[in-house]
């Protein structure tokens, strides 16, 4: 009776409103609380975080991609891709694609993506001879798709909650950045094929090639190109670990938007800190009660007693990766990534491994079916900045968005179904 009396008030403190992090500490603490934990083991697990040098680098790559958003990088890197590929039938749709996606890589935050892109494209592509709500569908779904390309704050945080857990398998935030590419490069490629086939009967005159206009885009990209390269190449050559190319990937961006180019003045510095730093604070609280409720769980073999009862109704790992498929859709639709991943990972994980599926391959599908899970409602982050961006309403954008919902479900079956998609670039 007792359970079912703290479960009810822990409803309702969700249906009235309270943070999300004070919910799992109060359900941490009662439990800890029932089985005579002294309590001081929620602040040493909050404490724990400073002790973790990765964490670092969510801050830093968070401030750098909120630079980049704030500065004219959105319309250099648009201009660039567009003199190299919009020339092709079809070609600005693959555009938006490969350029939103490099950016949600690097801000971690789909709204930021849909608010600086797409002013510019979503005319953009209507000029070009889209149909409206092809173009309103495309923008939308951008936004989401770069969360499997390195540096992506999912992809980090996956790591860093998976490294708390006791599965018998390293994962590293390295490998996690490796296993993204194929699969995100899968979507990207899917979805441009169906932009080519919106765009098969356009009358629209496609810009030709000019090496003049290339050359000028070039140079004035000249600063940000290298970035992706700085990252990449600095962790995997070993030059840098993760956090310490999230410090370089900050100053770089810092010394060419701030000093160089000097769209960004030091009077809105306080400003984009302050705005980057939130996103920052709530995803640190959340995973500091987490990694208390993580604790609590792994104590009291709740994993464990979890995969006794599905092993018993689910005998394969096929079946069980298509129940988890759809479980991780409609978690994606209640909850935004980052509490999805600090909630669930502790439990999801361990069944997963002990259905012989690797964890760095299950990264991959929880954070594809979270790109799917910000287009699907009620919770839906990318249908409700759509909706204040382009001043349209919901089930407008909903309609749009529902044939990239459909490529986005093959893709992830796709990579769900074919593992070596994941982890083929990873040194074993």
């Amino acid at each position: 009776m007792t359970m079912i009396l703290i479960g009810i008030a822990l409803i309702a403190m969700m249906l009235l409103g309270a943070p999300l992090f004070a919910v799992i500490a109060a359900s941490v603490m009662v439990n800890f609380a029932r089985d005579d934990v002294d309590l001081t083991v929620v602040a040493i697990e909050i404490y724990r975080l400073a002790e973790m040098p990765v964490l670092l680098a969510i801050p830093l790559f968070t401030f750098a991609g909120y630079l980049l958003a704030e500065s004219n990088a959105p319309r250099r890197l648009v201009r660039i891709t567009n003199v190299f590929f919009g020339w092709m039938p079809g070609g600005l749709a693959a555009v938006a694609l490969v350029i939103c996606a490099m950016f949600t890589a690097f801000t971690g935050a789909s709204g930021v993506t849909i608010v600086a892109l797409g002013g510019m494209l979503y005319p953009a592509l209507k000029q070009a001879g889209y149909p409206e709500r092809f173009s309103l569908g495309l923008v939308t779904t951008s936004g989401s798709i770069g969360l499997l390309f390195a540096p992506s704050l999912p992809l980090i945080l996956y790591g860093v909650v998976a490294q708390q857990l006791n599965i018998g398998h390293s994962v590293s935030i390295s490998d996690l950045f490796l296993a993204g590419i194929l699969p995100g490069l899968l979507i990207v490629f899917l979805l441009s094929l169906y932009g080519l086939w919106q765009n098969r009967g356009s009358q629209a005159v496609h810009q030709p090639f000019s090496w003049r206009e290339a050359l000028a885009a070039l140079r004035e990209a000249g600063w940000e190109l290298p970035l992706p390269v700085v990252v990449l190449g600095g962790i995997y050559s070993g030059y840098f670990a993760v956090s310490e190319a999230a410090a370089v990937t900050a100053i770089y961006v810092f010394i060419v938007e701030v000093l160089i180019h000097r769209e960004i003045t030091f009077t809105n510095l306080p400003r984009i800190m302050r705005e980057s730093m939130v996103l920052v604070g709530a995803i640190l609280i959340v995973l500091g009660m987490s990694l208390a409720s993580t604790n609590y769980l792994l104590d009291a073999e709740i994993p464990a007693k979890l995969f006794s009862f599905i092993r018993t109704h689910v005998d394969n790992a096929y079946s069980f990766l298509l129940l988890l498929n759809i479980f991780l859709l409609l978690l994606g639709m209640m909850l935004d990534i980052f509490s999805a991943l600090v909630i669930m990972v502790p439990l999801i994980l361990p069944i997963a491994v002990g259905y012989g599926i690797h964890p760095v391959h299950l990264g991959i599908i929880f954070l594809a079916n979270m790109e799917i899970a910000y287009l699907m409602p009620p919770m839906g982050m990318n249908l409700f900045i759509a909706i204040y961006r382009f001043d349209r309403p919901m089930l407008e954008i909903f309609r749009a968005v529902l044939p990239f919902v459909a490529m986005l479900l093959v893709a992830v079956l796709i990579i769900t179904y074919w593992p070596e998609l994941s982890l083929a670039l990873i040194r074993h």
